[in-house]
């Protein structure tokens, strides 16, 4: 339940559910476990269904899919990737936090770097349902809609949720932003690579 609290809180109050998620006392596995395995299936699920059920046109001909099991292989991949991506990303927030101020516990400092990177990642991942229909432009639209409220969600939530005055917040939510970019530069290189030693799409006839 306070799974789907913190999931619709945060899209639609985020300043008093970053109060919430502050005061709360959980672990780093509990909040990290608890949220995101669950919100990566909805983009890898979403897509598998676009690209072998739906498919994508090019210039208005036939439908293009990808066969099942290349599909499953792509998506399974990126699920993997979404896993890997967030919990990176709350040990660079973790690793920031001393920089930055933030005078919490170890602990508490784990579970708080983590509760960001979870959260600000939330309108991604709800994104990610629009990969039903596997249009360019449509996805474009609503990652960078999400993505652009998720870039507000750092600078509103960091200095609620690590307490610290909103000078080194900005600095701090500025440095989690430019880690989040890198770590999405360094997913497509990896996808790249990976596509170059056989791994990629395999389209139906």
């Amino acid at each position: 339940m306070a799974f789907l609290e913190h999931t619709l809180g945060i899209m639609l109050h985020p300043d008093s559910e970053w109060k919430a998620i502050r005061s709360e006392k959980h672990s780093f596995q509990q909040v990290f476990f608890s949220h995101v395995p669950l919100l990566a299936l909805i983009p890898a699920v979403a897509f598998f269904i676009g690209v072998t059920q739906v498919g994508w046109s090019v210039g208005g001909g036939e439908p293009i899919k990808l066969t099942v099991l290349s599909a499953m292989e792509l998506c399974g991949l990126t699920y993997f990737a979404l896993l890997i991506g967030v919990f990176l990303l709350g040990e660079f927030i973790n690793f920031m936090a001393k920089t930055y101020g933030v005078k919490d516990s170890d602990e508490k400092r784990h579970y708080e770097g983590t509760a960001l990177a979870v959260y600000i990642t939330t309108p991604v991942f709800l994104a990610g349902i629009f990969g039903i229909y596997p249009d360019i432009w449509v996805n474009a639209i609503a990652t960078g809609i999400a993505g652009a409220y998720a870039v507000y969600l750092v600078y509103e939530g960091i200095p609620i949720l690590m307490n610290i005055s909103k000078e080194q917040a900005f600095l701090y939510a500025s440095s989690v932003v430019t880690v989040g970019l890198v770590l999405m530069v360094v997913v497509r290189v990896v996808a790249v690579i990976l596509w170059n030693i056989g791994i990629g799409p395999v389209y139906v006839d």
